[in-house]
């Protein structure tokens, strides 16, 4: 996925949630928009430098919007909307290959289990020799040591996914909940245990339904974001 123009800055100051203030290159003050409903634990620190690309809507009220973080270690996407692009780009061009040889894709499609709550899945793919998929991305950022971990707040929303995929399953398709992997540190995924233990049995109990659990690594260059390699998981429990 090619990204849109990017401008160098750095970062001063997060008012709130959804707002960061930023010193663009030349030294202009500027706020942008955060497109991240997490607590951007792990990829955020004043004085960071930081990547944004800019609206040409006059509507907006912000015009800036944070793209990338640098740690130290490489950009880190922290705008939620691109995920779902790479992984599809990835996914129709085969670099997914549990997910390849599918004929059609559709994106942000409605599902309901029988009886049970509606919801949307990001990815529902079709026409391939495999049963009908139900692909759901999450958006990972979270670095705990040799582990990325999701999610990075309590996520019942992260839940009810996962429960869609479940009925998806009992219904005779594939559920697979894809975690992109959005910085480059990192050698394994793992649940947030100590964030949202809750979510980490809830992915436990899918995964046991038949739920197919991927971790796959988004690539960040000069001007766009690519799939990566497949990368191990470890969901095992904390040792009390």
């Amino acid at each position: 996925m090619r990204l849109p123009a990017l401008h160098a800055g750095r970062i001063l100051a997060r008012p709130n949630r959804f707002v960061a203030e930023i010193e663009l290159a030349g030294g202009q003050r500027v706020d942008a928009h955060v497109p991240n409903t997490g607590t951007l634990l792990s990829c955020w620190r004043p004085g960071a430098p930081v990547q944004l690309s800019q609206a040409d809507n006059p509507r907006r009220k912000l015009r800036w919007t944070l793209e990338r973080v640098d740690m130290g270690g490489g950009w880190v996407g922290v705008n939620t909307q691109r995920p779902n692009q790479v992984m599809a780009e990835g996914i129709a061009a085969g670099r997914i290959s549990a997910l390849a040889g599918y004929g059609r894709l559709r994106r942000e499609v409605a599902f309901a289990a029988d009886g049970g709550e509606a919801g949307r899945i990001d990815i529902a793919l079709d026409e391939g020799s495999r049963p009908a998929a139900l692909v759901e991305v999450k958006n990972v950022t979270l670095l705990d040591g040799p582990h990325l971990r999701f999610p990075d707040a309590k996520s019942e929303r992260g839940r009810k996914h996962l429960a869609l995929l479940s009925a998806a399953v009992a219904g005779g398709r594939r559920g697979v909940m894809l975690f992109a992997l959005n910085r480059a540190e990192g050698e394994r995924f793992a649940p947030a245990w100590d964030i949202d233990p809750a979510y980490g049995e809830a992915l436990l109990a899918a995964a046991a339904t038949g739920v197919e659990l991927l971790a796959v690594r988004m690539v960040h260059g000069c001007d766009g974001i690519t799939v990566g390699d497949a990368v191990a998981l470890d969901l095992a429990r904390p040792r009390i």
